[in-house]
């Protein structure tokens, strides 16, 4: 259910590449100012770039400051409780803006409106359209403008840049062969008839190459979405409903982005997805990540290329060795394991067990021997027993992974687990929640321990928020916003040290997740 309560501050979207003039703009005295807002994860944050590049084509002037817009988009987040909250407020804040200042118009976009498309409607009255993860292209509607006429693409003769690409037969069969069944997905979910308001079929949209897009990550950083939606029948999500059936980009479309990225100066891509790992298979395509990902480390001004997520069971030796033998494919892997007792991944419809996932982490770090692994887990779920808890502790410490999240096991309407018995409360998942991460930060303050004394190549982001007497990088081991940082507090007399350039550094310092650097 959605529920309503005091907003809290957010912050409009600032692009790191300002807009090509238009090729036709809409006849005004006046151009529209459009201001963003995107919330939760990477593959959101693209979305957002290419609305943005939607109305910056048509004619409108992005803005960063929501005091000055007439357009506010709000794209939202629905992946657990605690991101449908921040969505709404940060609805309600956007929508002080409209009551009470100049705003004319009020989008709300992503996932939350394939949840509530009808309740957002009604209980917020000041919302004046809603945008679906399928329906990017109808931000020009909402916002009130008119594409610009480029003409014919791609054979479709239409008033915007995109195109929704059909589907395959490959993927039909996916589908036939039980890899996604809607209706089936319905049937497990006592709770899904009280799911109002989703639209009647699943989002398909997907951008492509041709799709103008607006970055809002630094110029030397970029998200490429080589694919959308998600197959795997897990028990406690919903992206499937969201997102919609798997699909993959082309792959000449992906290479062709990223050589343009490059040339317009990103160095470092993360290509991204539910599940980057299934990259292809919708198209018949075998170790598809594995080749997309030797195709783009032979573009020449890219310097680090990542990818996350990858699905446990999708890990192939021709994928490790493209990361072991490219020196630009970084040596890390973000695989979320989700849990280590083999009864609890049985209830979430996910497979493996702790004695699997340890064989295959000991093949990863051997064919890859400077690996970087970064997973995360799900405590509390529904039936977790203590006996269950205490093996996916014990798991953690066996394996002392670089990097860790924890997820409190989250009630979602629409998932099968919402029917589950045995709920925990959650004063008790809090309490394991928090147990599972002391044990991960003192294996980290370890692991950045073993750090002091070497030497890195880091990328420098900028002045740290920290302090402006610091500055602030990543190294391969650190993927943009997820992960620990790198501190700068000194480089050589004379230097000045520019934000997106690469430098060698030494660690010198280590706290429980972030390292102190100079610059060599």
């Amino acid at each position: 259910m959605l529920k309503l309560k005091d907003s809290m501050p957010s912050k409009i979207l600032t692009s790191s590449n300002s807009p090509k003039k238009p090729q036709e703009s809409p006849p005004a005295q006046h151009r529209p100012k459009v201001g963003f807002v995107s919330l939760g994860c990477p593959k959101n944050l693209v979305d957002s770039e290419v609305m943005m590049g939607l109305v910056a084509r048509a004619g409108a002037e992005l803005t960063p400051r929501a005091q000055d817009a007439d357009v506010i988009v709000v794209n939202t987040c629905s992946f657990i409780e605690s991101a449908q909250q921040e969505s709404v407020n940060t609805i309600l804040e956007m929508a002080a803006h409209k009551t009470g200042g100049k705003t004319k118009k009020l989008v709300v976009a992503g996932c939350l409106v394939e949840r509530f498309r009808d309740q957002i409607r009604k209980d917020i009255p000041e919302v004046d359209a809603v945008v679906g993860t399928g329906e990017l292209e109808n931000i020009l509607a909402a916002a009130g403008l008119t594409a610009a006429q480029n003409g014919r693409r791609n054979g479709i003769g239409n008033s915007s840049p995109f195109v929704v690409l059909p589907s395959r037969p490959e993927g039909d069969a996916r589908a036939a062969q039980g890899r996604f069944s809607r209706e089936a997905w319905a049937r497990e979910s006592s709770a899904g008839e009280s799911w109002t308001g989703a639209v009647g079929d699943l989002p398909n949209y997907l951008y492509d190459d041709s799709t103008p897009r607006i970055l809002a990550t630094p110029r030397h950083m970029a998200y490429i979405k080589i694919a959308e939606g998600c197959d795997h029948p897990c028990t406690f999500c919903i992206i499937p409903q969201l997102r919609g059936q798997f699909r993959s980009r082309r792959f000449e479309s992906v290479v062709a982005e990223a050589e343009r990225l490059a040339q317009a100066g990103v160095r470092e891509i993360t290509l991204i997805g539910q599940d980057t790992t299934c990259y292809g298979e919708d198209f018949g395509l075998q170790d598809g990540l594995a080749l997309l990902l030797e195709t783009l480390a032979r573009i020449e001004d890219l310097r680090w290329i990542r990818f996350l997520y990858a699905y446990p069971n999708k890990i192939t030796g021709k994928l490790l060795g493209a990361i072991a033998q490219h020196e630009k494919i970084c040596s890390y892997m973000d695989v979320p394991l989700q849990h280590a007792s083999a009864s609890v991944l049985k209830r979430m419809k996910r497979g493996g067990g702790a004695d699997v996932f340890l064989r295959s982490i000991a093949k990863m770090r051997r064919i890859v021997p400077d690996l970087t692994l970064r997973t995360s887990f799900i405590v509390g779920f529904p039936g977790e027993t203590e006996k269950e808890f205490e093996e996916l502790c014990a798991f953690v410490r066996e394996v002392q992974f670089d990097w860790m999240g924890t997820f409190a096991y989250s009630d979602q309407e629409g998932a099968a687990a919402y029917s589950l018995e045995k709920k925990l409360s959650p004063r008790e998942i809090e309490r394991r929640r928090k147990h599972l991460m002391a044990i991960q930060r003192q294996i980290s303050r370890k692991k950045k321990m073993a750090l002091v004394g070497r030497e890195f190549d880091l990328l420098l982001e900028g002045e740290s928020e920290e302090s402006e007497l610091l500055l602030e990088g990543r190294t391969t081991m650190h993927a943009p916003e997820i992960d620990g940082k790198v501190f700068v507090n000194d480089f050589p007399e004379g230097m000045t040290p520019q934000p997106g350039e690469f430098y060698r550094c030494q660690i010198t310092e280590s706290y429980d997740y972030d390292v102190v650097a100079r610059i060599l």
